[in-house]
């Protein structure tokens, strides 16, 4: 295999060349990709969510099944949400009395519309807690679409393969050798358990001196004394998060993770493992102002 530098920069053009912008979905794909994790994609239709999908997959040169698009997840009914997540979990499917083991690698990437509810199946919190990453997808900017408008039905061509399954295992393995001091780690564990009992007094008092970021600081504080959450990350959160954290800096070239690769894949990792209360949803509190509470007020390394 290349230098995974030069592996992964192909990928990215390959995937570039067809989707406009959305650079945070293409390097949230590969996060999962080279973490050996599942991908949940959320947003509004026409963001190309699918295309983005559909695009990397074609640029892995693996088998069909390997890499599994389940498109709008949430109009499955129980039972094929329910095969779905014995094959994400135990890497195996059951037909009949038969059981059958699925290939390595084996990537999950689902699709789901938060506005449609209509016919739809929630998927509950056991399966979502099966996917390594929650990613939302916002509009593009301004050029972008002017590009998107540009290219036309250009955008569905499909790029040539440009990793094999020896070259996706190399990444995967090169991910998981990212070194990560302890301390590192620990942050990481510390972000996931606030999720579950935040304690504003473990805020940290070195802004002070900033008006602004005091007034942002209290503000979190507030949040998280409100005691928002019903259901925090559980323990695989933390196996996740320095998963995550390590394909972040391999994405990024380094062969080493920091706090900052921590705290930038955070949301994605915890957004779909923090269930709040009642009376936080009603007051419009959301997960991502919850971790972003968490961030603000868990000190780093």
């Amino acid at each position: 295999m290349s230098h995974p530098a030069s592996a992964l920069k192909r990928l990215r053009e390959a995937v570039s060349r067809v989707v406009v912008g959305q650079s945070a979905l293409v390097d949230g794909l590969l996060i999962g990709l080279l973490a050996d994790g599942h991908v949940l994609v959320e947003g509004v239709p026409g963001l190309a969510k699918t295309t983005a999908v559909r695009t990397l997959a074609a640029a892995l040169d693996l088998e069909f099944v390997s890499v599994l698009l389940a498109d709008e997840i949430n109009r499955a009914p129980a039972k094929v949400q329910s095969a779905l997540l014995e094959a994400m979990e135990e890497r195996q499917v059951t037909i009949g009395e038969e059981t059958l083991d699925l290939p390595d690698p084996f990537f999950v990437m689902a699709t789901q519309n938060p506005v449609e509810l209509e016919g739809t199946y929630p998927l509950p919190e056991a399966q979502l807690d099966r996917f390594l990453l929650k990613l939302r997808v916002r509009y593009p900017s301004e050029s972008e679409e002017i590009e998107i408008a540009r290219r036309g039905g250009a955008a569905h061509a499909r790029p040539a393969p440009e990793l094999d399954r020896d070259a996706v295992l190399g990444l995967r393995a090169a991910a998981a050798d990212v070194h990560m001091a302890p301390e590192v780690s620990a942050y990481a564990v510390r972000l996931v358990r606030a999720t579950r009992a935040p304690d504003p007094a473990d805020a940290p008092d070195s802004v002070a001196s900033d008006r602004k970021l005091l007034s942002d600081a209290e503000r979190h504080r507030r949040l998280l004394a409100s005691a928002p959450v019903r259901l925090g990350a559980s323990p695989r959160a933390s196996i996740f998060l320095t998963r995550a954290a390590r394909a972040r800096a391999l994405l990024d070239g380094r062969d080493y993770a920091t706090p900052h690769d921590v705290k930038r894949v955070a949301p994605d990792v915890l957004r779909h493992r923090v269930v709040l209360t009642y009376e936080a949803e009603a007051d419009g509190v959301t997960p991502d102002l919850v971790i972003a509470a968490v961030l603000a007020t868990t000190e780093a390394p």
